[in-house]
């Protein structure tokens, strides 16, 4: 699927509708666009703090959007994304379909504004019989400057591709988007943008041994897959490579520990991690990072049957841990366990995995935050939290302590797969520190990855979280 990308023009009369940017102290730059009456109307209403503006003109539409001072760098950035999130909707409005941007402020809140409203510019209409029926997206968008930072516009473009390819896979609905589905897109991604991809089926996960995404897998007629992807550049500047593991259940009904029927309605999203890291990985590959990169996906569905696994069944691990399963409904830890045994073998210098792991994540930071925890030093937090607000997709660090740990021991076999209830991603976040002997972060991404309202760019259902938060790191983690 193509999506809105961003061009540059230069400055000059246009019949284009003009979108005018501008922070209140150069108002009256825009005396070069606008004519007086406008201008004399501009200004008596931002003094009352009107900061929108649309002005219908002969042959075009010109909308004025001010941005407000700011200290806080994350803040001025997500106030102007925001505000381009808004402006979309006043253009789906009048129903227009291109328009061009002049700043008359920084270029980093320009394109801060044009990627909330290219973010904001995506829609699901996969299976609508007749999608010209709704709201029609923008098809055309481009920003008039004297100098156009070509690396900055490459690299936004590059980043609504990958964010709004996530979300299309997580959006997709079980009926079209099984386990050998996820497969099939990592390796048209691998095609596309240029990175390595080998997909192993059952039949070597079963020589493996891989006991944790097997059992998960036991009730499905369809069958598991594991993708390996591979970004390996020449003069990398990692001798050891970063490894990223998405939690792949393309469905999850809870097993035989059944779902709700509310609760399971939305859970084609258990598999946001594994699409992120797709994202990433293509979004890497794309902008040619000199930096190596693995991405490990266990795929599965979790369904009922006759030969589902049942609460009180042991299973043993690929790393030949026992494990009591006293609940089936938290298997991702089970699969997730799995690949993170796999990423040993690649001795890495870091891992990080990401998941819709645990309803506890919600109701412990909502929809606002990524809860995050592992043993990487203090330093790789940093940044990581660092990229969480360039990105405004924000972490907070929970505790790894020894006694959450301690809920998991069982009296048949090495550990269980749940705690007593209470502080629930913590306990996932043990369970999956025993099989990581390397520096290590576990990102629940329950909260923001899975809208049921849209949070302005943030597009109701999949949101594509991980993926701008990712590259982000990843870029300036060898600066």
């Amino acid at each position: 699927m193509q999506y809105l990308q961003l061009a540059a023009v230069p400055v000059g009369p246009t019949d284009d509708n003009i979108i005018l940017l501008a922070e209140k102290a150069a108002l009256q730059q825009l005396e070069t666009v606008l004519q007086p009456d406008e201008m004399t109307f501009l200004r008596q209403s931002a003094e009352k703090g009107v900061h929108h503006f649309f002005f219908p003109q002969a042959s075009r539409a010109v909308f004025v959007r001010l941005l407000t001072p700011e200290e806080n760098p994350a803040y001025r950035l997500e106030e102007a994304r925001m505000s381009g999130h808004d402006l979309l909707r006043e253009l789906r409005h009048y129903k227009l379909e291109s328009a061009t941007l002049r700043h008359f402020c920084p270029d980093e809140r320009a394109l801060a504004f044009l990627e909330g409203l290219l973010l904001s510019n995506y829609q699901f209409l996969h299976y609508f019989s007749n999608p010209e029926k709704k709201d029609r997206p923008l098809q055309h968008l481009s920003w008039a400057c004297e100098t156009p930072p070509e690396a900055a516009i490459a690299e936004l473009n590059l980043l609504v591709q990958t964010v709004c390819m996530t979300r299309d896979m997580v959006n997709e609905p079980h009926s079209h988007f099984n386990a050998l589905k996820l497969a099939e897109a990592a390796l048209a991604a691998g095609q596309q943008f240029g990175f390595a991809v080998d997909v192993l089926g059952k039949e070597k996960l079963q020589s493996l041994k891989m006991g944790g995404l097997l059992a998960v897998n036991q009730a499905s007629e369809v069958p598991p897959q594991f993708c390996i992807l591979e970004w390996r550049p020449e003069q990398a500047r990692n001798a050891k490579p970063i490894v990223l593991i998405g939690k792949g259940v393309v469905y999850d009904t809870g097993g035989l520990s059944l779902k709700p029927s509310e609760g399971m309605e939305h859970m084609k999203c258990d598999m946001a991690g594994a699409a992120a890291v797709i994202g990433i990985l293509s979004a890497v590959a794309q902008a040619r990072l000199p930096i190596q990169v693995i991405g490990l996906i266990p795929a599965t569905d979790n369904q009922i049957g006759e030969r589902a696994l049942a609460p009180g069944d042991v299973i043993r691990m690929y790393s030949g841990a026992t494990v009591e399963v006293v609940n089936t409904d938290a298997e991702g830890r089970l699969i997730l366990a799995d690949a993170l045994h796999y990423a040993k073998k690649y001795k890495p210098e870091l891992v990080i995995d990401l998941a819709t792991l645990t309803g506890a994540a919600i109701r412990a930071l909502g929809s606002q935050a990524i809860c995050y925890m592992g043993t990487a030093g203090p330093e790789v937090k940093r940044a990581l939290e660092q990229s969480g607000w360039n990105t405004f997709e924000r972490l907070v660090e929970l505790p790894l302590w020894k006694e959450y740990g301690d809920e998991l021991k069982s009296h048949v076999a090495d550990l269980k797969n749940l705690g007593s209830g209470t502080a629930g991603m913590i306990t996932a976040g043990k369970f999956l520190e025993h099989f990581a002997d390397y520096p290590w972060l576990h990102l629940d991404i329950a909260g923001p990855a899975y809208l049921r309202h849209a949070n302005g760019y943030r597009t109701k259902d999949g949101t594509g979280v991980g993926v701008r938060l990712l590259f982000d790191f990843l870029k300036h983690l060898y600066d």
